[in-house]
């Protein structure tokens, strides 16, 4: 391998804008599905749903239990009525975490109005972040759930619809805290989770909270100078036991999503810690050791995601797969269809 792997550009490819996803398929399993195995090479395409027909008995399935929150918010400054947009990116206690947008109306000590509720700006933070708390009694989350809208990815160009309430989370989403959706979940039913465990496939679970980072570009060609935003995670003991006992005996763990494979390959079977924040960057050549195999999505060219699933399948296999997948009009990005890597 050469220097060009580090080279941002090489995980450059052109993508038409008409196969973003705008919108989610009519049902979470009947996006499409394309299986990449990595040896021998060879690219199949099926339905999601059929990706049963490629779990074994046995096999340990990592899903995450986040859930995303209603973390887009529109407000007015008081009391010159001027337009603010907040992007909450975490919750501390009674504080807000956000992103205020123009951010030189958001000083310390000012107040925004969203639908009658009151915001004082309480401090800056490091990358243009503020500090905001909630006037009343109200508690930040319920504020939330009451006032916010479905903090949809920029590619997503439309307004948020009473649709992605429900679609731009899993079905199995717990635990309130992220700011996108973990989208390799979103093609799961219930229905389909319960044929698989069926199967004798230990569904289990892991919590990464996804923060805004998700969305930010990767601005150095090298792209080891990198640095990722740090994301809460917690693996629990139960999961932890799970998983070291498939590996022990042999059986295989999947992934769903890069957000799983970040929080797995951070505790590294115990190496690492199981809880914190992870700030782990995964781009080839990468020594994974844990994961066997992964869902994900189809990613943005240049991202960090891209990078990831890079280093699991090797960048030419992914790239022949994305251009396998253009050419037959597959959907990309958080709405899109699912790529299964084995």
């Amino acid at each position: 391998m050469g220097e060009e792997i580090y080279r941002l550009s090489y995980y450059d490819f052109e993508l038409p804008e008409e196969l973003i996803a705008q919108y989610p398929s009519p049902k979470r399993e009947e996006s499409r599905l394309l299986v990449l195995r990595r040896e021998p090479f060879a690219i199949e395409h099926r339905i999601f749903r059929e990706i049963v027909d490629y779990l074994k008995p046995g096999d340990v399935l990592v899903l995450n239990k986040t859930r995303v929150i209603k973390a887009r918010l529109r407000g007015r400054r008081v009391p010159t009525g001027g337009k603010v947009e907040i992007l909450v990116t975490e919750i501390k206690g009674g504080e807000i975490v956000a992103m205020v947008r123009p951010g030189r109306k958001a000083r310390p000590g000012e107040t925004i109005e969203v639908r009658g509720e009151l915001l004082e700006v309480l401090d800056y933070l490091e990358g243009g972040k503020r500090v905001l708390k909630l006037k009343s009694e109200m508690k930040p989350l319920d504020f939330l759930e009451k006032y916010g809208e479905p903090p949809l990815p920029p590619y997503v160009r439309r307004p948020p619809e009473e649709i992605d309430s429900v679609r731009y989370q899993t079905v199995f989403a717990e635990v309130p805290g992220s700011v996108a959706a973990p989208t390799a979940g979103l093609h799961f039913s219930r229905e389909l989770l319960e044929e698989i465990k069926n199967r004798g496939v230990a569904v289990t679970y892991v919590l990464l909270h996804v923060g805004p980072g998700t969305f930010r570009p990767v601005r150095v060609e090298d792209i080891r100078q990198h640095e990722m935003e740090g994301e809460y995670f917690e693996i629990e003991e139960e999961t932890r036991s799970l998983i070291k006992e498939a590996k022990a005996a042999g059986r295989r763990v999947i992934s769903c999503g890069t957000t799983v494979t970040r929080a797995l390959e951070t505790w590294k079977l115990g190496e690492g810690p199981a809880g914190g924040y992870s700030e782990l960057f995964i781009y080839p050549p990468y020594e994974f050791r844990v994961i066997d195999g992964m869902i994900t999505n189809f990613h943005l060219p240049k991202s960090t995601p891209l990078l990831l699933v890079s280093a699991l399948a090797g960048r030419d296999k992914i790239m022949k797969a994305y251009r396998e997948a253009i050419e037959r009009r597959y959907r990309f990005f958080s709405y899109g269809d699912a790529m299964l890597i084995l």
